[in-house]
């Protein structure tokens, strides 16, 4: 059993946007990039689907020679100081979404995707997603890779067992509120002791802001994190804590894995890409699960962007590839080599994205979480938001871990969030 890759990136959100392309010029001419016939591309594991670059390198041979180079290890910081040393800067970058709002300030850093005929491809993808590219400014600097919609997973058994709903349907209809949600996990808890609806108070917290169209800091670079739509999900979590409808585990450890794959902990809110999470990490729950709509309306959790650095000597080639790998047929291959859920609805109706899955019963998982792409709320994300909003998850945390006082960790949380915005220069 495995730690899932994106619960290892959470890690490491905390990053100011202070040092988003910390010391970059604005406005400096960056002389290296792609010489002749070769173009860079540079990703992360997982980030793109092996079956189109390979053949995006054959479609385009006659014209470049494509190298897609996976980076290992902290990606933004690698990206950053390369961008900032002028030096081996590749042509096409991958942008991880928990980090394009920090991108954004430096938007002339990258060529502006409207200039090279970004704006016809618009209608293909998801408004709230393609929006995410574009800075404040107006320029494009990131096109939609994949999205992570959010749905409630559930062991089918374990509901059946204890007397809730247990058929997608009727999940995704009677358990459609939080209040019913939690009533669910009170019933779960009494029918078969020992179990707990969700692992941590965290998924609480952070779905119920993520299902809002506001977040941290908002565009006048005011701190809102104080305000009722925050303090409305921290009394949520606080209340799933209360009603002990989640476990004491930590996420991703391996007493929380096991306590999965025996049906202890049988339900979770979880991105689309949590599906290959699952199958790694408690192969054995195979054909147990099931997916049904997260309550009262999804959230999004993950999805990336490419980008044209102001390196690439041949932004026309760059952009025609760019837009090959993510159209809609791509991007079903790249839900199928690597889970990465597609950005563009017209993949929702491809045939290999409409098998029955085996793991969750022979459920087409699709009919959850293409609708649900198409339901997330628009939200403006500020590149302060990771650094303001950390030490509200961090007390939350430790709530629902270490039993702190709910009424002292939300003190503790303004305290330090109050710090940092004077640090970073947000209002408060």
């Amino acid at each position: 059993m495995r730690l899932s890759r994106r619960g290892l990136l959470r890690a490491g959100l905390a990053g100011t946007a202070a040092t988003a392309l910390g010391g970059l010029t604005s406005g400096c001419a960056v002389p290296t990039g792609s010489t002749g016939r070769n173009m860079v591309l540079w990703y992360w594991d997982g980030g793109l689907g092996d079956t189109v670059l390979k053949k995006a390198r054959a479609r385009y041979d006659h014209a470049v020679d494509l190298r897609a180079v996976k980076i290992g290890g902290y990606y933004r910081s690698k990206l950053i100081t390369t961008m900032a040393s002028r030096a081996h800067i590749p042509d096409i970058a991958g942008l991880k979404g928990e980090d394009m709002a920090s991108y954004l300030p430096n938007a002339d850093q990258f060529v502006d995707l409207r200039t090279l005929g970004a704006d016809k491809y618009r209608n293909q993808y998801l408004s709230w997603k393609w929006d995410q590219g574009i800075a404040d400014d107006g320029s494009m600097i990131g096109f939609p890779i994949d999205c992570g919609p959010v749905a409630h997973f559930y062991q089918y058994t374990v509901f059946r067992k204890a007397g809730l709903p247990y058929e997608p349907a009727d999940v995704s209809r009677e358990l459609n509120t939080w209040e019913k949600f939690f009533a669910a996990g009170e019933q779960l808890r009494k029918r078969i002791p020992g179990t707990s609806l969700l692992s941590d108070v965290n998924a609480v917290f952070e779905n119920a802001v993520q299902q809002g169209s506001r977040r941290y800091v908002d565009k006048d670079r005011h701190f809102i994190g104080d305000q009722e739509h925050v303090r409305a999900a921290w009394a949520l979590a606080v209340e799933a804590k209360r009603r002990g409808i989640v476990s004491d585990l930590v996420t991703g450890t391996p007493d929380q894995l096991s306590a999965v794959q025996d049906g202890k902990l049988p339900s979770q809110l979880g991105a689309s890409w949590a599906t290959n999470d699952l199958k790694s990490g408690v192969p054995r729950t195979k054909g147990r699960w099931r997916v049904a709509d997260m309550p009262v309306r999804p959230s999004n959790s993950g999805g990336s962007f490419l980008s044209i650095t102001k390196a690439c000597r041949e932004p026309e080639q760059a952009f025609e590839i760019i837009a090959w790998i993510l159209d809609p047929a791509n991007q079903a291959q790249g839900f199928a080599d690597a889970g990465l859920f597609p950005s563009t609805p017209a993949s929702y109706g491809v045939r290999q994205l409409r098998e029955p899955d085996p793991f969750f019963g022979g459920q087409v998982t699709m009919d959850v979480f293409g609708p649900a792409a198409q339901k997330i709320a628009v939200a403006y994300n500020s590149p302060y938001d990771v650094a303001l909003g950390q030490p509200i998850r961090d007390e939350i945390k430790n709530v629902g871990v270490l039993g702190k006082d709910p009424k002292t960790a939300w003190s503790d949380a303004m305290s330090k969030c109050r710090r940092i915005a004077d640090h970073l220069g947000v209002s408060y």
